[in-house]
């Protein structure tokens, strides 16, 4: 029996990671600042509504939300086209106009509160997080191992498949707490050529899947992303 797989709607991709990413797995989209990691996460949500149908969620802790709707209609991925699908929810609004509300347990709270309530009236099945830095900030992670560890089940208690962005280390050799309690890592890398500036991606790691190992090139355009294979 197969599994049932999520996919990413980067071509080639999900046709080398046998069909896109099993249901109800934390992921991190990981990589270094400029490598459109945000757009690889809203694009998974995006496409998933406008060809299967499928309710998703992108919960943003930093970017407005008028500014990331912006950034993605640019991109092509206008959320007019799935707005009964889609739903962006603005916590960093929430963060900026509640001066009485401290970090710790009440922005734990929040958070969890938000993604619980619309999983119940909105029933998704894709949780977009950005990002693990800001959670971490506003939940005031003492023991990251544990804390996260306890995160992590909770999203998986949700039942939906989550992709949560996070930061890379300038090392990609080092390991992140993160990183082992992940289901799944596709990492975004930069890398200088020349002139120019391009980018790969690497399926890091990626549960009860085979994939291919090593990075390739991602390249975007009006029609999408797509890696580029031999």
């Amino acid at each position: 029996m197969t599994d049932e797989r999520i996919k990413t709607y980067i071509k080639g991709l999900d046709e080398n990671m046998e069909g896109g990413i099993p249901k109800g797995y934390v992921v991190l989209i990981t990589g270094m600042p400029g490598s459109m990691k945000s757009s690889v996460g809203f694009n998974i949500l995006y496409n998933n509504a406008k060809e299967n149908k499928t309710k998703g969620i992108y919960i943003s802790l930093e970017q407005g939300r008028d500014s990331l709707l912006e950034q993605m209609d640019r991109l092509h991925m206008p959320a007019t086209e799935v707005e009964n699908l889609l739903s962006v929810v603005d916590i960093g609004y929430l963060r900026l106009n509640s001066e009485g509300m401290e970090y710790g347990d009440s922005w734990n709270s929040v958070f969890r509160m938000y993604a619980e309530n619309m999983k119940e009236s909105q029933g998704y099945d894709i949780l977009v997080i950005d990002s693990l830095a800001a959670v971490e900030v506003l939940a005031d992670v003492k023991n990251k191992r544990a804390e996260l560890f306890h995160l992590f089940g909770w999203l998986r208690g949700l039942g939906v498949t989550t992709f949560i962005i996070s930061e890379a280390s300038t090392d990609q050799g080092i390991m992140r707490d993160e990183d082992f309690l992940a289901d799944g890592v596709i990492h975004l890398d930069l890398r200088r050529e020349g002139a120019s500036v391009n980018l790969y991606l690497g399926i890091a790691k990626m549960r009860k899947t085979l994939h291919k190992r090593g990075y390739v090139p991602l390249i975007f355009d009006q029609n999408g992303f797509e890696i580029i294979t031999d």
